[in-house]
């Protein structure tokens, strides 16, 4: 029996309050579940996202609220289900077990995501509800449902790698001004410096989301890895041919989506990239990165806090080495369990790269200062090592670097 209830239009012609506008949303919710025609499903779809779309944000609030102890598994037929399994371990009863544990807030977000701009929506709410778990703990329920659904969404195989040069649509070309999250682009003329003949900027998308980039990576064709960023994003540095480079220094990696935290890009980015720059440019023999330290100053502080004033500026020989010497030390050495404590290490090396290189001074920016002094990392990605690296890594936790790095840190 087709399923009765008022149209959205009904809810917008006369002032309710946010409960009530909750209430309302819960319901059309659960009439989304319950629907059956696809036709009538995408309609009621489209209304429920208007509805949230509608909603002010402390009815935000109370939604997740609502939400988060509305649509979960019944737990009777997950006992049953459980205890069929375990008598009987068959192919049929782990399907019915399946079926029984997961979420109806799942399929409820399934169907949503079957209106127009549904996906991107989710996205948003995801976004929204990370910034209260730390307040709501009680909401981590959403977001394991909504992660559930994004690493299957956003694998690998819906992603589509498009370059970024000056002719790609302004929407998208702003959206790199407006994302760039490690080196701020300063306008129009220092992004267009970042897409000429000696650099590239790469970027995913999804056919969901076809004007946002959901990771970008810029890169520089140069001669010799680079030790400073400042010549790399200076819009008015020289443009080089790129055909006498004989490395690729990867120098910022953002990710735009923040309702996508925990979904893994960049690993496939950097490979990517990688394979097709090599083609491009048969000369290429270094690939690297030139990356920040954004956790260095603040874990110096807690075990040398006489470094909290150290002026760079006025740095002596044997203080730019001391303190070169600890970073290699807090790169090797400073963990979060078994991980390393930084989290661009944490990236670089479970990907399979190698630490190769502290840098001094190599980013004087404002920004490069308070993260890290103005040090700054070079990571190698050897394409023959890259898997031992890797396999390294997953198993052991083990910081593949250089002799040099090593052997600064014992300094």
């Amino acid at each position: 029996m087709p399923t009765t209830r008022r149209p959205l239009i009904s809810f917008l012609r006369k002032p309710r309050t946010g409960l009530t506008k909750v209430q309302e949303l819960l319901s059309l919710c659960r009439a989304l579940l319950s629907e059956r025609g696809e036709v009538s499903g995408a309609r009621l779809a489209k209304e429920v996202i208007d509805a949230y779309q509608l909603l002010d944000p402390s009815s935000v609030e109370v939604f997740l609220d609502r939400l988060a102890t509305s649509f979960l598994p019944e737990v009777t037929p997950v006992r049953q289900a459980a205890e069929l399994y375990q008598r009987d371990p068959s192919p049929e009863h782990l399907l019915q077990l399946q079926e029984a544990v997961e979420s109806p807030r799942q399929e409820l977000f399934r169907r949503w995501n079957i209106a127009s701009g549904g996906t991107d929506v989710l996205i948003g709410m995801r976004k929204t509800l990370l910034t209260t778990l730390g307040d709501h703990p009680e909401r981590q329920g959403i977001d394991n449902d909504l992660m559930h659904l994004f690493r299957s969404w956003f694998n690998r195989g819906f992603l589509v790698l498009q370059r970024i040069d000056w002719r790609t649509p302004a929407v998208i070309l702003e959206r790199l001004i407006e994302y760039e999250a490690v080196h701020q682009i300063q306008g129009w003329d220092d992004l267009r410096r970042r897409l000429q003949a000696d650099r590239r900027c790469y970027a995913f998308f999804h056919p969901a989301l076809p004007d946002e980039p959901l990771i970008f990576i810029e890169v520089a064709l140069t001669q010799g890895m680079s030790e400073k960023v400042q010549p790399l994003i200076d819009p008015r540095a020289p443009v080089s041919d790129p055909a006498t480079a004989d490395s690729a220094i990867f120098y910022s990696i953002t990710n735009c989506q923040k309702g996508l935290r925990g979904v893994s890009f960049g690993n496939v980015l950097i490979k990517q990239v990688v394979d097709d720059l090599g083609r491009e440019f048969p000369r290429l023999r270094t690939f690297a990165t030139l990356s920040p330290i954004p956790g260095f100053r603040t874990w110096l502080a807690t075990v040398s806090p006489k470094w909290e004033t150290f002026d760079v500026a006025t740095a002596s020989a044997k203080a730019q080495q001391e303190l070169c010497a600890l970073c290699a030390q807090y790169l090797l050495t400073a963990k979060r369990t078994k991980e390393p404590l930084d989290p661009v290490a944490r990236f670089h090396l479970a990907n399979g790269a190698s630490l190769e290189r502290v840098n001094w001074m190599a980013d004087p920016s404002p920004a490069g200062i308070q993260r890290s002094f103005g040090l700054m990392a070079n990571y190698s990605y050897r394409p023959q090592d890259v898997d031992r690296n890797h396999e390294a890594y997953a198993g052991e936790y083990r910081v593949v670097a250089s002799r040099t790095i090593r052997q600064m840190a014992e300094r």
